[in-house]
């Protein structure tokens, strides 16, 4: 059995951003770099199904420059087997349909049998990734997936998916695409073993050329949404605390959430 994880790596969510002087990007100097936090849910189901049965191959993918490398060793290190990386000057700027479609081109010829994504990624929040990646494969998706429950003789797979005050169960038939969400499961921190032998696993590095594309299908060229300006968000007011008897508070309360904040 294949199974395939997308991986990004982003800025890590506890660093400063601050936006570059072009206004359309942020400063990378000094920027601590992570896997996208819901990849590494992708990559622990990924794992505690490969725990299961043990003749299932985990294959990290990503998109990226050089400095990419880092999250597929990672993943590597949790116990991933073995990993893509998609690399080339080419790519730069690339949206998301863009990114699917390279990853399309990555992995078509492995035929896996499931496909994991993070539901989103948290620098761009665009969510489309996954979605776009089994429309060009063709296959069966469920995203924000909380819960998975595999059944390989009948080649199927139960999930349970979030959806706005409620859980929605849904049974696919494999292969499929699920996009993973926090509750999915706890990933795992890699382990000083799995780091050693990370270093010693392949990473196969695969250009434009490797993947039969041009240039006109990626980056500026071949991307259907620009990005036109980043601002970061206006400061907050700073907070009130409210002090008395508690009926008087309770009714200010009242009244600077309907007059001020406006949410009730």
């Amino acid at each position: 059995m294949e199974i395939v994880v997308c991986v990004k790596q982003v800025p890590d969510t506890a660093a400063r951003i601050k936006i570059d002087a072009a206004g359309r990007g942020i400063e990378k100097e000094g920027l601590t770099y992570v896997v996208n936090p819901y990849d590494e849910f992708a990559i622990e189901e990924a794992l505690r199904i490969k725990e299961k049965h043990p003749d299932v191959t985990v294959t990290l993918v990503t998109v990226g420059p050089k400095k990419a490398e880092e999250a597929l060793r990672t993943g590597l290190a949790m116990g991933a087997d073995r990993a893509l990386h998609v690399l080339d000057p080419a790519l730069d700027d690339s949206d998301p349909g863009a990114i699917a479609l390279l990853l399309h081109a990555a992995i078509r010829d492995l035929h896996p049998d499931l496909i994991f994504c993070g539901w989103k990624a948290v620098d761009d929040d665009s969510a489309l990734v996954g979605p776009a990646l089994a429309e060009l494969l063709d296959l069966p998706q469920a995203t924000f997936v909380t819960q998975l429950e595999l059944d390989l003789e009948r080649r199927a797979a139960r999930v349970h998916r979030e959806i706005e005050g409620a859980a929605e169960v849904l049974e696919l038939p494999l292969p499929a695409l699920l996009t993973a969400q926090k509750g999915l499961n706890e990933p795992r921190y890699p382990s000083l073993p799995g780091i050693m032998k990370a270093k010693k696993k392949e990473v196969k590095v695969l250009a434009l050329k490797d993947l039969g594309l041009s240039a006109d299908v990626v980056g500026p060229r071949g991307s259907r949404t620009e990005l036109l300006q980043m601002f970061p968000p206006p400061p907050r007011k700073a907070g009130q605390v409210l002090q008395g008897p508690a009926a008087e508070t309770v009714k200010t309360l009242v009244r600077l959430l309907h007059e001020e904040a406006k949410v009730i």
